[in-house]
């Protein structure tokens, strides 16, 4: 018996589509089936961002099936769609190179505090490419980029270039509830939301949106104030008080 999502018989039009490729942005038509397609422009090998592999876990023939995608394909795939959302927030923000800058230093710090207190790496990752993605359409409609302008218009950019990415549900409106309030703390937050916004506070410092006190106790005040976790203190400490942090825990040894 053939499995009714391979059967073509049984298949709509949305189940062949079009995927962006994520290293130089030229089209490679998919069917819903395949596991991966090569690009033929650049040589890409392109794991298939639709595929459910849930099916594996009971199926009898989830073996036949995934043959062709070995497990380190399998991360990659995670590897893949970073990319593609790098790609298309650069996409969306075409020459402003100051916002395409500014969303690439984010997800730097993001990454590495999320590693740290043990987020959700492709929420955080996706919402550190897209928290700003808003400031373009808020800048046109009000003529501002204040921060509730963003809120407000961001997540519908998001939430569409999210779905063209294959990404779940889920995953899709977590980032987008991220965005909408990503300057306006709850009371309670997830260490998704918490690595986002220290690395989108420290880069803002860095770049001097947010005016950093000269004096060097005040600012270590500010960062112990502002911060929601302690990786993000830390690197915070490490780029603008030059590790004061470390040769504290010194002196009382």
């Amino acid at each position: 018996m053939k499995c009714p999502g391979q059967d073509t018989q049984q298949w709509k039009p949305e189940d062949i589509f079009d995927v962006i490729c994520p290293r130089c942005g030229k089209t490679v038509e998919f069917f819903k089936d395949e596991a991966t397609r090569t690009c033929k422009i650049c040589g890409t090998k392109i794991v298939n961002p639709k595929i459910d592999f849930g099916c594996a876990a009971y199926c009898s023939f989830a073996e036949q099936c995934l043959k062709e995608v070995p497990p380190e394909l399998l991360q990659q795939r995670k590897d893949l769609f970073k990319e593609r959302i790098a790609c298309e927030m650069r996409r969306y923000f075409g020459n402003d190179q100051k916002r395409i800058q500014h969303a690439e230093s984010v997800a730097c710090y993001a990454e590495r505090i999320g590693r740290e207190v043990h987020a959700d790496m492709a929420v955080v990752i996706a919402a550190a490419y897209l928290h700003d993605i808003g400031i373009h359409e808020a800048e046109q409609r009000y003529g501002s980029s204040a921060a509730p302008y963003q809120e407000e218009l961001g997540p519908l950019i998001a939430r569409k270039i999210l779905q063209e990415s294959g990404a779940n549900r889920q995953m899709i409106d977590e980032v987008c509830d991220i965005i909408a309030h990503l300057h306006h703390p709850r009371r309670e937050e997830t260490a998704n939301f918490k690595a986002l916004y220290d690395a989108d506070l420290i880069v803002n410092l860095q770049e001097g949106d947010i005016e950093a006190p000269r004096d060097r106790e005040k600012l270590r005040q500010l960062i112990e104030m502002k911060f929601l976790t302690e990786s993000g203190k830390r690197a915070a400490e490490e780029m603008f008080l030059q590790g004061d942090r470390s040769r504290e825990a010194e002196g009382t040894m």
